[in-house]
């Protein structure tokens, strides 16, 4: 028996390089995980690759409104953790007047981790002996900016200030924390930062991009009982950049 043997882990965005590798550590810990994924496509390739059939669950929903925010919640064992990794990053248009990607990325990346935050806490909240966990999603470009990327950039600073209201609304049994990843390497990553990678490696103090695995063993440390007294912080797993 570990820690996370009778535990259900819920991540969002799953069929992402954080959301896949944050699964694997989690099962290699003895957990069951759900994952859920706008894609049914990119799920079944996430599957494939984690191969742990009995103790994951796979879900495909857009979280989209309350009744799919609700469904990724209770579809399945209730969670102890959930994990919010869903969200889009996207170039702002040239069109001043076209408000169509603020929008859809506020939606994406905001919108519904209000509603699973606070659905989690109403139907998933721990004790304060045992506090079950929430664990978002921020990102070094509400700290200083994403280039190109007012919407996105103004999505994660809205969940860094959801995250610190929602610690002082939920605890003492639901403990709320976020990762804010700078750049970590994905197959989609590398092609948006393949003609400038140099320049963006010189902003990085330990002179490397991120894997995976190492945004997902901070996710599982926020989880965890060694994390029991850190509430309401976003920790920063960007190599050092936020200094540079």
């Amino acid at each position: 028996m570990t820690f996370y043997s009778d535990k259900t882990i819920l991540i969002t965005g799953g069929a992402g390089g954080i959301g896949v590798e944050s699964a694997r550590v989690f099962l290699e810990a003895g957990a069951r995980v759900r994952l859920v994924d706008r894609s049914a496509d990119a799920l079944e390739r996430a599957a494939q690759a984690l191969g742990a059939p009995g103790e994951l669950q796979v879900q495909t929903n857009g979280l989209a409104d309350q009744e799919d925010c609700m469904r990724a919640l209770t579809d399945g064992p209730r969670p102890y953790a959930l994990i919010h990794l869903a969200g889009i990053s996207l170039p702002d248009p040239e069109d001043t007047a076209d408000l169509t990607l603020f929008d859809e990325t506020m939606s994406a990346n905001v919108r519904n981790g209000y509603q699973l935050g606070r659905l989690f806490h109403a139907h998933c909240a721990g004790t304060a002996e045992l506090p079950t966990r929430a664990v978002f999603a921020c990102s070094l470009a509400f700290r200083r900016g994403g280039l190109d990327r007012i919407a996105y950039s103004a999505a994660k600073g809205a969940i860094a200030g959801m995250v610190r209201a929602m610690t002082r609304r939920f605890a003492p049994v639901v403990h709320v924390n976020a990762v804010a990843p700078g750049i970590i390497l994905t197959p989609m990553s590398r092609q948006l930062i393949a003609d400038r990678a140099d320049k963006l490696m010189s902003e990085i103090p330990i002179r490397r991009f991120a894997e995976p695995r190492e945004v997902a063993t901070v996710i599982e440390f926020l989880c965890s009982p060694a994390s029991s007294y850190v509430n309401g912080q976003i920790i920063n797993v960007d190599g050092g950049t936020i200094h540079s």
